[in-house]
C-alpha cells in the first residue's frame, strides 16, 4: 500500500529528521509537562513507583519526570538522534534515567530487562494495523506477569488533519493512524486483561486531540 511505502522511509528516518532538524518547541508532540492522564494514573496510584519502560520516549520529556517521582525509567525510542536529547536532558536534570535506542515493530525486538509498568503515549498512531501484533507482543515480552499497560493514541472520532480517514497526513509529513476503540480492544484481546477503555479529550501543542487511552494487565 501507499502507507507501507511511505513507511519505506522508514520512521527512524522520518523521526531522525524531525529531532535532527526542527526546534524542539516546534515538533507538536514535544511537550515538556506530562499529560494530565498520565499525571493521574500516578497520583491515584494505579501505578506506583515501579521498573518502567516509556515506549516512544522521543526526548524524554515524560521518563524524567516519572524519574523525579521515584521510578526507575527506561525509554525506548527508534531515534537515535531523540534518545542523545533525551540522555542530555536527563543528565542536565541531575535525573537518573536509562534511555536505549530500539524498534519495538521488528521482531528482532530483544527487550532489556523485565518491567511493571509499559506506557506509550502517543505512539500507537505512528504504528499501523499490520505492524501491531508485533508491537504489542514486544510490550507483552517486557512486562512481568502482572505488569500495567497504558497507551493513549488518536482516536477516529479526532477532527485533525483533515478528517475522517485511518490514514491521515501531518504537517510534518508523517503519517498516522486513527483508531476506534473496538480495534484497541482486539488487538490487546490475546495476552491482556482491559481494565479501562475510554476515548477522551487530550491536549495538544495546537489544541485538542481525541484519544482512545487503554489500562490493561
Amino acid at each position: 500500500s501507499r502507507y507501507q511505502e511511505e513507511s519505506a522511509m522508514s520512521l527512524k528516518e522520518q523521526m531522525n529528521q524531525i529531532y535532527g532538524n526542527a526546534p524542539l518547541e516546534k515538533i507538536p508532540w514535544n511537550i515538556q509537562d506530562p499529560p494530565s492522564f498520565l499525571v493521574r494514573v500516578v497520583e491515584s496510584g494505579k501505578v506506583t513507583p515501579c521498573r518502567t519502560v516509556d515506549i516512544g520516549c522521543g526526548v524524554g520529556n515524560y521518563a524524567v519526570w516519572l524519574a523525579s517521582k521515584g521510578f526507575q525509567v527506561t525509554g525506548i525510542d527508534v531515534s537515535e538522534k531523540a534518545i542523545e536529547i533525551a540522555r542530555d536532558q536527563a543528565q542536565q536534570k541531575g535525573v537518573d534515567c536509562e534511555f536505549l535506542v530500539g524498534d519495538l515493530v521488528s521482531p528482532d525486538f530483544e527487550p532489556e530487562g523485565v518491567f511493571q509498568f509499559a506506557y506509550d503515549w502517543e505512539v500507537l498512531h505512528h504504528v499501523f494495523p499490520e505492524e501491531r501484533g508485533i508491537y504489542i507482543d514486544n510490550i507483552r515480552k517486557m512486562l512481568e506477569p502482572g505488569g500495567i499497560y497504558f497507551s493513549v493514541c488518536f482516536s477516529e472520532q479526532d477532527s485533525d488533519f483533515g478528517g475522517e480517514g485511518k490514514y491521515r497526513q501531518t504537517p510534518m509529513n508523517t503519517t498516522l493512524y486513527f483508531s476506534s476503540e473496538e480495534e484497541i480492544r482486539n488487538q490487546l484481546a490475546t495476552g491482556f486483561y482491559i481494565k479501562e477503555l475510554h476515548t477522551i479529550e487530550i491536549a495538544g501543542k495546537y489544541g485538542p486531540h481525541m484519544a482512545v487511552m487503554v489500562l490493561a494487565v
